[in-house]
This record gives C-alpha cells, structure tokens and sequence, in this order.
C-alpha cells in the first residue's frame, strides 16, 4: 500500500496505558493496519534511498520474517525521513547512497525477539548471527532491547554503498580478527564495515578494538555524516542512528501498515 509523502490516512487507538512517573512512557498499541499520524514510508521522502528490509525477509538474526513486518518498505516519522534524506544528500557527494536495512519497529516484533530469547529449541540463525553469544543474553548486553528505539518511530538500522553499485544477494565467508577468532562475514555487496549487519558480537561495536584501521575509518566516516545531519550513533552497533530530537521520545507504538 502506497502512501504520498506526509499524507497519513485515519489511524483507530485501541488503548493507550501511560505509566504514572516523571518521564511516563506511553505505549500506542494499535491493530489499525494504516500509517500513524506524523509517519511516513521512508521512500516517499527520498525514493533514491536503497531498502533492504531485513526483518521483513528471513535475513536476520531469528532466520524467518518478524511479527509485525506486514510491508516490505521502511517507515519512520516525518520528522526523521527528512534529516534522513539531507544526511544521503552530503553522502551523495561523496560517492555514496544509504542502504537502510530497518526503521519502524512494532512492538508485537520486540515482543517476538523477547520470545525467541527464551526458546533453547530455536538456534536457526546462530551460525551466521550470534556464533558467539548464548541469545538468552542478548538483551543484556544490548544487542536487543524490551523497548527499542526502533518503536518510537526515528531509529534506522543502515550503512552505504557505492554509488552506482548494486545490493547483491548474500554471500556468506569467515575473516580472522585482530586477535585471532573467525566471525562470519555476510556481504550483500554494501560498504565493508569491518562485520555485517546484526552480527551479535564484540566486533559490531562501534569503536570495536578488534576493527582493523580502514574498516574503523569507514565506519567514523558514516557516523559523522549521520551526526552532521542529526543523528545520535549507538555504541554497541555501528549501523544504528536515532534522530537526537525525535518527536515521540516516550512513545513506543504497535501499529502496522
């Protein structure tokens, strides 16, 4: 279903429960299968932005599309498509478009990455996604969170590609690290990174010690045009950037469109 940039249909509130303390948190949590107000398909905004929506497929670390993932299209408030779109213009000049892998996350999908975590049976993905890592601990050491950044509408999961290039179906190789332990490495033909994307490992760490001198540089290349153009970075993931002045800071809503 398409949509024309800002122009949201009507959107129905089934509750709303609204914690009583001095920084509530609201939850909007809506089986309205419409655009809330104030959200946008990212495209709209700057149809040049290159999608691959991972969680929308089965490219991601619980190996199968996600509750919630109805549409293959990224969507994001307004508010953060268009810092989003001048941020892929300053890269443009360099050589570079934005390839964005997730925005919009409905909390039914955080509510499935909470259950996957306490299924032992379910190891489909960890070969390629947490080789390292017993995915009971995922959310305590930040990889996944019981409230994501992503519910409030202005959070990307991202990173580039060389103008003019293509994204290519993924193919799957080790590298060593700095110290001696082999990762896999799933190159979808974006900008090398140094780890791929949603690899639940030491090495995804922004400012990882174990990211070899080009792959670092590149990695603070992306982030400081994302914080050029409004974006705060996430230590724990060199891919993932918060608009610092998003409009709904405390809302974590659970519509679907």
């Amino acid at each position: 279903m398409h949509h024309k940039f800002g122009n949201t249909k009507k959107y129905l509130l089934s509750s709303i429960f609204v914690l009583a303390s001095a920084e509530a948190q609201q939850y909007d949590f809506s089986t309205e299968t419409e655009l809330h107000p104030g959200f946008v398909f990212l495209t709209d905004a700057d149809p040049t932005i290159i999608e691959s929506p991972r969680y929308h497929q089965s490219q991601n670390f619980l190996g199968r599309a996600v509750e919630g993932y109805t549409t293959p299209r990224i969507i994001c408030t307004q508010e953060a498509a268009e810092q989003l779109k001048a941020a892929h213009a300053a890269l443009n000049k360099q050589g570079y478009k934005l390839v964005v892998y997730d925005g919009y996350r409905p909390q039914r999908a955080v509510n499935e990455f909470m259950r996957w975590s306490h299924d032992e049976a379910d190891q489909a993905a960890k070969k390629l996604y947490y080789p390292t890592v017993h995915k009971k601990d995922v959310f305590k050491l930040g990889y996944v969170a019981e409230k994501s950044g992503h519910s409030r509408g202005s959070t990307f999961d991202l990173t580039i590609i060389k103008d003019g290039e293509q994204l290519k179906p993924i193919t799957v190789s080790y590298r060593q690290l700095l110290n001696g332990e082999k990762i896999p490495f799933l190159d979808d033909n974006t900008e090398d990174m140094g780890s791929s994307f949603d690899l639940f490992h030491e090495i995804s760490h922004h400012d990882s010690q174990l990211v070899e001198k080009p792959y670092l540089e590149k990695r603070n290349f992306l982030r400081t045009v994302m914080k050029q153009h409004g974006f705060n970075d996430y230590k724990e993931e060199w891919w993932h950037y918060t608009l610092t002045d998003e409009p709904y800071s405390q809302t974590y809503f659970d519509f679907i469109a």
